[in-house]
């Protein structure tokens, strides 16, 4: 073996290759896989993922697939794609701020200083409604050094009281306001969108843009406004959309600001936008990416100078993707939202408790949260390398297809009147729902898994109780989660249990030997309990014969018929007729039925479940016929 001549690199000692031969590689998989033929570009379009706002993933990304290279432009300068600042976040990292809705101000406090004494670098109190009385802000920030740790707060509708209590506080305490950080969180339109209450609009537009003047003038590092996206995700929303609603409202918010006499830059300074960072790792990097790319160029047409265009972002794990059942999961999906956050160049990132869902979290889950972050800054250095995923012609790519999604969206809301009218009017309203019901038909199906609810399930878990959390503010936009629907299911199936003392059941009629009916039984196993319904295997094989005495020892409700194709054909018919006769008020048959579908149904098969079945649909009707409320 010779060493590699220095002037040859490594790449030349191997054949080129090219897409044809790669496509041709993929018609044999797909051959082999019994799936449709199909040969050449039809091959790759046959391993494309669809995504929502009309995006398509395909299976590979060449040099051809990227946009012109200067569209991403150069980390802190326009449009500022690869990061807002020069430097991105090398230098102290990423700011890491954890939110606290705790309504008992001592408590809080508590909390706050714990947080800021292991590795939290600034603070999200919510104030008022949904947090500690304004009338207590000082005491759940005694002790707080207000001059080191930016505070952002998030009052909602009391933005102005709670802003005026914070600069009593910085004057009672002797902290020129020009030493402090962070944002007041003014955020007339976000209220409005979660609210539903217009009636105040112009009054409280009015008072944010006195409380950018005053921002502008006193204190240079906090920022007056919150453009927070997180009420359009939050109600199903889509990326390009919530990125759109985010624009619409930035843009509306410097109509205000500049109306009230600030110049545009100061305008632009004044604001801080909030999106929602979920486990989908790239979704989550471009959104980041593509949002300073379009608010660069609002900016830009709005007359702001260069520097002035760099958009501050504050990047929050979703609450959509969070669960309540099997909530340590959760931890999983903040630690790659967080990343994603990172990677995607967020200026603050917040990672929620794994339990927040469930009510106030405890101390536990607030230290793994900020733990999760100081991982990533500390031991995996994540922020020493600015827009790590620049340059990969699929992150490129998605930035793209995003920005490109989200501005049409744009032009939609500001073609409509701009993002109140659009809000008054319902047009965004109705948007969200339509894109949520088509999500929520994917998680029916299971075609959008969510682990420890819709697959893999844990019935026997203990419940994690946790102390009620303020009641969010209603009326507006609706909240949503991923697990509503399974939820559900799973309620009625605990509420079965506490006046029962058991679980509803189905009995799993497995035919044939394990080898044969593992798969489908495990399939089925897992299906069942994501319904809150206990499967029962035993014995681990019946017949015509056995299955109507084990079906009635199993103490179940249903029947499900668990084997493979053949056997189905020469035993199905027969033990669904003996399942029916003895008791089954239900009888379902794992796997699709083919052209035998009549014959079983004559026979009492009632439905069948298999991989993109409506899982939702067929639970809610076993637990129906089970009685089960």
């Amino acid at each position: 073996m010779t060493a590699q001549s220095p002037e040859l690199p490594l790449a030349a000692a191997f054949p080129d290759a090219d897409r044809e031969q790669w496509q041709r590689l993929v018609e044999g998989v797909l051959r082999k896989s019994g799936a449709a033929e199909a040969t050449g570009a039809a091959a790759e379009d046959a391993l494309t993922t669809a995504l929502e706002d009309g995006i398509r993933v395909r299976p590979l990304y060449t040099a051809e697939d990227a946009p012109d290279a200067d569209a991403a432009g150069r980390p802190g300068f326009p449009p500022f794609v690869r990061a807002g600042r020069a430097t991105g976040s090398t230098v102290a990292g990423w700011d890491v701020r954890q939110r606290h809705t705790d309504t008992d101000a001592r408590r809080a406090n508590e909390a706050v200083l714990a947080d800021l004494e292991n590795g939290v670098t600034s603070l999200w109190l919510a104030v008022g409604d949904g947090g500690v009385p304004v009338t207590e802000l000082a005491t759940a920030l005694d002790g707080v050094y207000l001059d080191l740790a930016a505070v952002a707060l998030d009052a909602g509708a009391d933005f102005a009281a709670a802003a005026d209590a914070w600069f009593r506080l910085c004057d009672d305490k002797g902290v020129a306001l020009s030493e402090t950080a962070g944002t007041l969180g003014a955020d007339p339109l976000g209220v409005l969108a979660r609210t539903g209450r217009a009636d105040d609009l112009a009054g409280h537009l009015e008072a944010a843009a006195g409380l950018a003047r005053r921002c502008a003038d006193e204190a240079p590092r906090t920022r007056a406004l919150a453009v927070d996206a997180l009420p359009y995700h939050e109600a199903g929303g889509s990326t390009a959309e919530e990125l759109g609603c985010s624009l619409a409202t930035g843009v509306a918010y410097l109509r205000e600001l500049t109306a009230a006499g600030l110049g545009v830059d100061a305008a632009c300074a004044q604001l801080e936008f909030r999106y929602a960072a979920t486990a989908d790792q790239f979704l989550t990097i471009a959104k980041l990416r593509a949002a300073r790319r379009l608010w660069s160029r609002v900016a830009e047409v709005c007359g702001a100078s260069p520097a002035a265009r760099a958009q501050r972002q504050h990047a929050v794990t979703s609450t959509v993707m969070t669960t309540r059942r099997d909530p340590w999961v959760n931890m999983l999906r903040t630690t790659v939202a967080g990343l994603s956050a990172g990677v995607g160049g967020a200026d603050a990132v917040t990672v929620l408790p794994f339990d927040a869902a469930l009510g106030l979290p405890d101390a536990f889950a607030r230290r793994i949260a900020r733990n999760t972050q100081s991982i990533l800054l500390e031991e995996s250095h994540l922020s020493k390398v600015i827009d790590p995923a620049g340059g990969s012609w699929y992150v490129e790519r998605l930035t793209d297809e995003l920005a490109r999604a989200a501005w049409g969206w744009f032009q939609e809301i500001e073609t409509a009147g701009g993002q109140a009218a659009a809000l008054g009017s319902g047009m965004v309203g109705e948007r969200l729902a339509s894109t949520w019901r088509k999500r929520s038909e994917a998680l029916a199906h299971r075609r959008e898994p969510v682990t420890g609810v819709s697959e893999f399930p844990f019935l026997a878990e203990a419940p994690v109780e946790r102390e009620p959390a303020p009641a969010p503010a209603g009326g507006g936009l609706p909240r949503v989660r991923r697990d509503e629907a399974y939820e559900a299911l799973r309620a009625r199936s605990d509420a079965h249990l506490a006046a029962t003392g058991s679980r509803p059941k189905a009995f799993l009629a497995a035919l044939g030997p394990a080898a044969v009916h593992t798969a489908r039984a495990t399939f089925a196993s897992n299906l069942l309990q994501a319904g809150g319904i206990e499967p029962v295997h035993d014995p681990v094989s019946v017949d015509a014969e056995s299955a109507a005495e084990a079906f009635t020892a199993s103490g179940a409700g249903i029947a499900c018929l668990c084997s493979s194709d053949a056997l189905y054909a020469e035993q199905a018919a027969e033990v669904a007729a003996a399942l029916k006769a003895a008791g089954a008020r239900q009888v379902l048959l794992a796997g699709k039925p083919g052209e035998r579908r009549e014959a079983y149904e004559r026979a009492g098969v009632d439905a069948f479940v298999f991989a993109g079945c409506d899982a939702v649909g067929v639970l809610s009707s076993a637990l129906d016929v089970m009685e089960v409320a």
